[in-house]
C-alpha cells in the first residue's frame, strides 16, 4: 500500500490494518520487530485527531527504539537500559517533527543490541528475519523498521545509520531508504552509538512515498538542471548481485572514469578500519560508565566492540583521521565533475544466520563506510533479483538538500 492508499482509510481502517498486518506475523516475530505497539484504538484515535490536510497525515509510522517517544521507555535492544537513563517525559525531536507533519506514531521497533551490529540479531529479543524469507535476516541495526515496512504493517518507519543501518536493511528487504548527516536535530537527542557519525533516516515501499517524505520533512524540491551521475562498482560482490546493481545504475549514471575510480577504491580500501578506530572510541565513552556494573546484562558480542573503544590509542586516531581527511579530498575531487555517486549497497542478498561470518560482516562494512566515514548522505534504492532476494545502490551526494535524490528517484524504474 502506498501513502495515497493508507490515506484513503478511515482512521478505524488504518488502525485495524496495522494490528491485522501485525498479527500475521509468527509470534517469535512480533516481539523481535516490536519493543511497543499501540493499541488499535489509540491508533485509530490518534489518527481522526491528526489535520487532514498535513504533509503526512492519515499515515501510521513507528520509530527505531533508540528515539525518544515522551511516556515510553527508550530500550536501544538492550535489557536494562531504562535502569540507567530515565524514561523520557518528552518527545525527541524526530517524534515532535512527525507528530507536526500528521504523522501518528503506532510503535516503536527493535534493533541490534545498541544499533551496534549490521544483522538485526538480538539475544533479548528475538532475531528479525526477512518478512518473505524466514530464516534469512533483514539487515540491521535499524531491523524491526525495515521489516515492519517490508511486511505491510505501516508505510514510513524511522531508523539510524552509523554504519549503514538503513542501507543494508533496505537492500536486503527491498525497500527505498534515505540516511541523513550527522549532528541532526532528529539524531543529537536519540541514544547515541557513535555522537560524530550517527545519522537518522527512513524507509518506506515505494519510490513516490520516499520522494514525498523527503519534500514533506526536508523541504527538497526538483532542480530542472541537467543532473550528472557516476557509477562505481566495489569488489566482492556475488557476480549475480554485481550485474543487477550495474543494470540497475546504468538508466542515470555514466561508469565513473578509470582513474578517479581507481583513487576511490583505494582510498575506500583504508575506510572501514579508519571508520572502527574513529567510532570505537566514542562508543566507548557513551557506555562507560555503567559497562562494567551492567556487563552481564550485554549481549558478549556487543560487550567486545564497545569495549574495544577504551584501548585506542591517540597515534591510531590520527592516523584514521588522516584516511578521512584523504577520502574527502577524493569525493571533493567527484564532486568538481559529478552530482552524485552510485554504489552498490551490499555485496550479497540477505544471508542466512549460518552465512553472517565475520568475513560477510567486514565485506558489508566495506561497501557501506565510505560513505560512513565521508558524513555525506545517501538515498538506498532496491535492486531486485530473479530469485525473488534484492541489493541495493546508494545514491550518494555532497548535501544533503542535494537535488540528486529526487531526480533520481523520479527516473528510476
Amino acid at each position: 500500500m502506498t501513502f495515497a492508499d493508507w490515506q484513503h482509510l478511515t482512521p478505524a481502517e488504518a488502525a485495524r490494518t496495522v494490528h491485522r498486518k501485525a498479527a500475521a506475523l509468527p509470534p517469535a516475530q512480533r516481539r523481535a520487530i516490536f519493543a511497543h505497539l499501540e493499541t488499535e484504538e489509540n491508533i485509530a484515535a490518534h489518527l481522526a485527531a491528526t489535520a487532514a490536510h498535513a504533509p503526512l497525515g492519515g499515515l501510521p509510522c513507528v520509530v527505531k527504539d533508540v528515539f525518544d517517544v515522551g511516556g515510553w521507555p527508550t530500550l536501544a535492544g538492550s535489557s536494562f537500559l531504562p535502569e540507567v537513563r530515565p524514561t523520557p517525559v518528552a518527545d525527541g525531536a524526530l517524534a515532535a517533527t512527525l507528530r507536526t507533519q500528521g504523522a501518528v506514531i503506532a510503535g516503536k521497533t527493535h534493533l541490534h543490541e545498541f544499533a551496534y551490529g549490521l544483522t538485526g540479531e538480538n539475544a533479548h529479543y528475538g532475531d528479525v528475519e526477512h518478512p518473505r524469507f524466514p530464516g534469512h535476516t533483514s539487515g540491521g541495526s535499524s531491523s524491526g523498521s525495515a521489516a515492519a515496512v517490508a511486511a505491510g504493517i505501516v508505510p514510513l518507519a524511522f531508523g539510524t545509520d552509523t554504519a549503514g543501518s538503513i542501507r543494508v536493511p533496505a537492500a536486503y528487504c527491498g525497500l527505498f531508504g534515505f540516511r541523513m548527516t550527522p549532528h541532526h536535530p532528529w539524531i543529537a537527542d536519540a541514544f547515541p552509538l557513535a555522537p560524530s557519525f550517527d545519522t537518522a533516516g527512513w524507509f518506506t515501499a515505494h519510490a513516490t512515498d520516499l520522494a514525498h517524505s523527503l519534500r514533506a520533512l526536508l523541504g527538497l524540491r526538483t532542480d530542472d538542471s541537467p543532473l550528472r551521475g557516476a557509477w562505481l562498482d566495489l569488489p566482492g560482490a556475488e557476480p549475480d548481485v554485481a550485474a543487477a546493481q550495474r543494470a540497475a545504475a546504468e538508466p542515470f549514471a555514466e561508469p565513473l572514469n578509470s582513474s578517479l575510480a581507481t583513487r576511490l577504491r583505494e582510498i575506500f580500501a583504508e575506510a572501514p578500519a579508519a571508520f572502527a578506530t574513529l567510532r570505537s572510541p566514542e562508543a566507548w565513552a557513551v557506555h562507560q560508565a555503567w559497562a562494567e556494573p551492567m556487563r552481564a546484562r550485554y549481549t558478549p558480542a556487543v560487550y567486545e566492540r564497545i569495549v574495544a573503544g577504551r584501548g585506542v590509542t591517540e597515534a591510531a586516531q590520527e592516523a584514521a583521521k588522516d584516511v578521512c581527511a584523504r577520502l574527502h579530498a577524493a569525493f571533493a575531487a567527484l564532486w568538481d565533475r559529478h552530482d552524485f555517486l552510485v554504489l552498490p549497497a551490499t555485496p550479497c542478498v540477505a544471508p542466512t544466520g549460518k552465512g553472517l561470518t565475520q568475513a560477510m560482516r567486514d565485506l558489508i562494512l566495506s561497501f557501506t563506510t565510505p560513505v560512513s566515514l565521508a558524513a555525506l548522505p545517501a538515498l538506498s534504492l532496491p535492486v531486485l533479483l530473479t530469485s525473488g532476494f534484492s541489493t541495493g545502490l546508494q545514491i550518494v551526494a555532497p548535501r544533503l538538500n542535494s537535488p540528486a535524490f529526487l531526480h533520481v528517484l523520479q527516473n528510476f524504474r
